[in-house]
């Protein structure tokens, strides 16, 4: 299936202000209210549904000798339409 990006940024930010917008994306998912995205004339509206696929991810790229790129990436996913996802359990984030 192809795949459509319909919204991206990517910008070195003090943490503090990283957290500040995952609060704000928590909060939006917390009162099941719509979350909107913007940066500079890109704006993009998501209605993640009641129980989306929550993916968390930590990887490492480059080369297996030497320094790489590290990340810690989140991402929700559900069908267009949908309005529930799937239910794998077992995350903890300490």
């Amino acid at each position: 299936m192809p795949e459509e990006v319909l919204f991206k940024s990517e910008n070195r930010q003090p943490r503090a202000e990283i957290a500040a917008y995952l609060r704000t994306v928590a909060d939006k998912l917390d009162a099941g209210e719509p979350i909107t995205l913007k940066s500079g004339d890109q704006t993009v509206t998501m209605e993640p549904p009641a129980s989306p696929t929550f993916e968390v991810k930590a990887e490492r790229e480059g080369p297996a000798e030497g320094p790489g790129e590290l990340s810690v990436e989140f991402e929700l996913e559900w069908d267009e339409g949908a309005e529930d996802g799937s239910d794998a359990g077992g995350l903890e984030i300490e």
